[in-house]
């Protein structure tokens, strides 16, 4: 064998054991986002089944009020089933009272494997910080009030026996819209959840109920979800005086909660006051009840683009509750009384947790109005 062969079988060599050096990283290379374009993330093919179905179930809800309504009108094309939606809509407008009168939860639709999935999908966690007795009913204040005004249901329902465990005798009801009542099927899906309308005449029926009947109202409404950018916490709370004075009312003891990186799930398009698109924003507002705040946040497919939410920590941490003393009609000094004790503490649980949960603010805790 010539010099000449030689060296060419050794480069062979060479070649092969780069090759299979280059090929054994690939292998064990974890998996990144695929940048095919500068500005997208796309999630890499192999992703574990079970976040697969996470992604789903929050797709599906996310959308689930727009499905709802197409099947209903999709239905409606239907002449042969004109007779049981004319008798549905009956019943839901004059009939079925549920959403006032402590709703109509079904236990084994709030166990379905879809809202484990649902919940799942954040790294959410519940902070307790003081023990609240069954001898009295609570009224729970929960801050901030996300984009999609929806969200308080991973709490809600990710912690319900976290929170039976932490709270024993406790009967917590999640409140909304009454308008969100008025959606077919939508309004039974809630129910089944055990949501309930945040009307005053709901409210009330439920705090009458006894001893350790609880009510969780999201204070801040749609005016408090167009002040929802990442890494503040602007509160829309002065003026709201109306859910303490149904507490003072009732002699129900106010909690506030305060969900570290709600604010977080989404970007949203600037819309400071006094911009066009704000006040657009407010108008649609006034007329119709809820906004419609202009935000992004990731797809299915990718990790950067989309209408769903990213996947952040949120933490919810249940502060100290406020003794109140029942009032049938309270006056306007003793409910802004009761108001800055309760701004104190939101406060308090806010100054106490930020630099543990909210590391990247941009910001501290603001009551804007």
């Amino acid at each position: 064998m010539d010099v000449g062969q030689k060296l060419s079988n050794a480069s062979r060599t060479l070649s092969n054991s780069s090759l299979k050096d280059k090929l054994s990283k690939l292998a064990v290379t974890p998996l990144r986002p695929i940048k095919i374009h500068s500005n997208i993330e796309f999630a890499p093919a192999r992703i574990p089944r079970k976040r697969r179905m996470q992604m789903l179930a929050v797709a599906i809800w996310s959308v689930l009020i727009a499905l709802t309504t197409v099947l209903f009108l999709f239905l409606c094309s239907m002449p042969s089933l004109w007779p049981f939606l004319v008798a549905y809509q009956i019943w839901i407008t004059w009939i079925d009272q549920s959403p006032e009168h402590g709703g109509r939860t079904s236990q084994w639709f709030r166990e379905l494997a879809f809202w484990r999935y649902f919940a799942d999908y954040y790294p959410a966690s519940l902070k307790k910080e003081a023990d609240l007795p069954p001898d009295r009913p609570y009224v729970f204040g929960y801050h901030p009030h996300e984009l999609q005004g929806g969200f308080s249901i991973v709490c809600y329902r990710r912690h319900l026996r976290v929170f039976s465990a932490a709270f024993p005798g406790i009967k917590p009801h999640l409140l909304t819209l009454a308008s969100n009542f008025h959606m077919p099927f939508y309004r039974d899906i809630i129910l089944a959840m055990g949501i309930c309308s945040v009307s005053k005449r709901s409210c009330s029926n439920i705090l009458k109920s006894g001893p350790g009947s609880a009510i969780t109202i999201v204070v801040g409404g749609a005016a408090e979800s167009l002040s929802a950018q990442p890494g503040t916490a602007d509160l829309t709370l002065r003026k709201r005086l109306g859910f303490i004075k149904v507490a003072i009312q009732h002699g129900a003891d106010l909690v506030p909660v305060f969900s570290f990186g709600e604010n977080d799930i989404y970007e949203q398009m600037p819309n400071q006051p006094g911009t066009t698109i704000h006040s657009l924003q407010k108008r649609f507002q006034s007329v119709f009840g809820f906004t419609l705040p202009l935000f992004h946040g990731r797809g299915l497919l990718n990790y950067n683009i989309g209408l769903m939410p990213y996947r952040r920590q949120i933490v919810a941490v249940i502060g100290n509750p406020i003794h109140v003393k029942q009032c049938d009609m309270p006056d306007i000094e003793e409910i802004t009384r009761i108001q800055r004790m309760y701004i104190e503490e939101l406060t308090r649980i806010w100054n106490t947790y930020k630099d543990q949960f909210a590391k990247s603010r941009t910001r501290e805790l603001n009551i804007v109005e």
